[in-house]
């Protein structure tokens, strides 16, 4: 064999090693991960598993699997460039946010890829989802801030240890490999390109899968940009300060807001002051919080209302939920811990193995500080973010596979495709200056300012529409009057606050069955009692008085009763609509009428119930007017369950 029949012969061997690994690299379809839910399994979804090397410098070892949801687009047309989209937070999974994406008029055109980057959701292995819970565990209970950074440091370091026994390479759970597991995904899905979408710090992870395979790129959309991420930290608290300054001086000048929350800057202070004397401790949900209680401190009041900032609906409250800290509302802010639980629902495994590859050896602590200095009133800043620096100092040690190398991202300055970049002006992490930075960086970019919201704008009505017109026609400038025209800020006024409609729309919500089969029955009764005397009382002339009366009370009080409980649920369906989060605090004074009648309804069954015991000798059909009574207790119990009366 010559020189040349044995150089092709080793090409042959090598191009048939690479075709045997890359056939490794294939789409497993699935069932649905949601086999329960039949809202979602009606719709044409493509369910499965992309497997790929869990380091790509050894393709022919370890694989792991990413989950994958393909949303088909309801047009039926063939897709060449459909939309991928990348969560946010650092150890989210997309396709857990896949309700959003059913009716988005994005998929009328176009197949919306939801896919859990390695390591989250329901990709494969998990690395430490239960993190999250024990970090939230950790802020509930009344420790400083030490000790919640040591007890965090703690749980982080057995979530490494627990990696490392399982043999997951940590140092391949990165932007880079991402990047590549979505290069791969591409490929054996067969399209030429697509639209790349994301948001926050996905936006970071969309930026690198760009610099390094542009040509998997047909246009790009980041939401909330990451501009530098040696500035994610450094300046937090500058950040949450500018943030802060603009909700005081919009409702500074917004008559009504300023008449029902008047000084909101010095309320805000004067609760962080207090709280660092007296913190507050709420009654919350086992299922939550395990010892039942959650004990508000300062930071935790801190990480609270910026947690806030990030959605437009709950600006709109923040007023008040400040005022709520301040006057020490247990119930409201017991709620609250249930609204905001989900927001440490991560996988905090991939959250460390970027952050503290990636993110942290960008920034310093001594600068955080620094920064922090500048706001004497907020205490330090944000002690759940500076905690990061001790952990990730931690998790760094012991391997010298954690050394730094910083995402090159120098190839996006030539990047020629489309470039939607979203703001948002109340963002209190990833700033509305980040949208220009971002913007600049690319030749054909187009900026977008949203400046009554806050995190990731292009989750509304009219991000949804710029968006759409942005795919269908990249190379246009976006409309944006649709934010611009909006310039104050709807602050929710004049709330008449009280804990059981929380209780009461969360079981709505959850439709319990089982719990509420008696509420139900005790409903249908009344509407049968209600038609059946009616009836007697118009077409009985033998009747006696003391059964008309009674029937003619019977009638008031179960009409008065079913009337409360059907406004009540047209009241929350209303505000769920308008805003979610009233609901957490109660509802609009303009529904204060149905806690009239609802009381109404209890003098009115007081008086039936007495009038039945004095005359019950003179009455016909005892048991059943008795089990109409009972109804209507039972309805009065439920009401005193879900803390209406309190």
């Amino acid at each position: 064999m010559n020189c040349t029949q044995k150089m092709f012969f080793i090409l042959h061997l090598f191009s048939f090693s690479l075709f045997s690994q890359n056939n490794d690299f294939k789409f497993e379809n699935t069932s649905s991960f949601y086999p329960n839910e039949d809202r979602i399994n009606q719709e044409d979804i493509t369910w499965g598993y992309h497997s790929v090397p869990e380091n790509w410098d050894k393709p022919e070892g370890v694989k792991i699997k990413m989950a994958v949801a393909i949303l088909r687009n309801t047009s039926k047309n063939k897709n060449t460039s459909p939309v991928i989209y990348i969560e946010g937070n650092l150890g989210a999974g997309s396709i857990n946010g896949i309700w959003s994406w059913l009716n988005h008029p994005l998929r009328k055109n176009k197949d919306i890829v939801l896919v859990d980057i390695r390591g989250v959701g329901f990709s494969k292995p998990k690395l430490c989802p239960n993190l999250g819970r024990i970090f939230l565990e950790i802020l509930a209970t009344n420790q400083n801030y030490v000790k919640d950074e040591q007890d965090k440091t703690i749980a982080t370091l057995a979530c490494k240890q627990d990696l490392i026994s399982r043999n997951i390479d940590i140092i391949n759970y990165n932007s880079k490999s991402i990047a590549k597991d979505l290069n791969a995904l591409r490929k054996v899905l067969k399209y030429e390109n697509w639209n790349v979408f994301g948001v926050s710090y996905g936006t970071q992870l969309a930026q690198v899968y760009a610099n390094d395979f542009p040509n998997d790129i047909k246009s790009l959309i980041l939401d909330s940009p990451v501009s530098n991420v040696s500035e994610y930290y450094n300046k937090n608290t500058t950040n949450y300060n500018n943030s802060l300054n603009k909700v005081f001086e919009a409702c500074n000048q917004d008559p009504n807001c300023n008449k029902q929350y008047p000084n909101l800057e010095h309320i805000y202070y004067e609760t962080i002051r207090r709280l660092e004397k007296q913190p507050i401790t709420v009654q919350v949900d086992k299922n939550i919080i395990t010892e039942g209680t959650f004990t508000y401190n300062v930071e935790d009041f801190k990480i609270a209302i910026h947690q806030a900032l990030y959605q437009k609906s709950l600006i709109e409250v923040l007023p008040l939920l400040i005022y709520q800290f301040n006057q020490e509302n247990k119930a409201v802010l017991g709620a609250l811990i249930t609204a905001f639980s989900g927001a440490l629902g991560l996988d905090y495994g991939v959250y460390y193995c970027v952050s503290c590859a990636e993110v942290i050896p960008l920034n310093s602590i001594s600068e955080f500080n620094q920064d922090a200095s500048k706001y004497e009133n907020l205490k330090g800043g944000l002690s759940f973010y500076k905690s990061d620096f001790t952990v990730c100092e931690e998790w760094n040690k012991g391997s010298d596979k954690l050394s730094f190398v910083p995402n090159e991202l120098s190839n996006l300055s030539i990047l020629t495709v489309p470039v939607l970049v979203f703001s948002g002006g109340f963002d209190p992490i990833t700033p509305d200056s980040n949208g220009e930075i971002t913007q600049s960086k690319f030749k054909n970019g187009f900026l977008v300012n949203a400046p009554n919201h806050g995190h990731a704008p292009s989750f509304s009505k009219t991000g949804y529409k710029i968006i759409t017109e942005f795919i269908n026609n990249p190379n246009q400038k976006p409309d944006t009057n649709g934010f611009q025209n909006k310039q104050m800020v709807n602050f929710v006024n004049d709330v008449n606050v009280n804990e059981g409609i929380f209780h009461f729309s969360n079981s709505l919500n959850e439709l319990n069955l089982l719990f509420l089969s008696p509420f139900l029955i005790a409903v249908i009764i009344l509407l049968f009692s209600i038609f059946i005397f009616i009836f007697s009382l118009i077409s009985s002339k033998i009747d006696t008085k003391t059964n008309k009366i009674l029937k003619f009370l019977i009638v008031l009080t179960s009409f008065s009763g079913l009337f409360c409980l059907v406004g009540f649920i047209v009241a929350v369906n209303n505000t769920a609509y308008e805003n979610f989060y009233i609901l957490a605090f109660g509802l609009s004074s303009s529904y204060n009428y149905l806690f009239v009648i609802q009381l109404l309804f209890i003098v009115l069954l007081v008086i039936t119930i007495l009038y039945f015991l004095f005359k019950i000798r003179k009455i016909s059909d005892v048991s059943i007017v008795t089990s109409i009574l009972f109804s209507c207790v039972l309805m009065c119990t439920y009401f005193y369950y879900f803390g209406f009366f309190k």
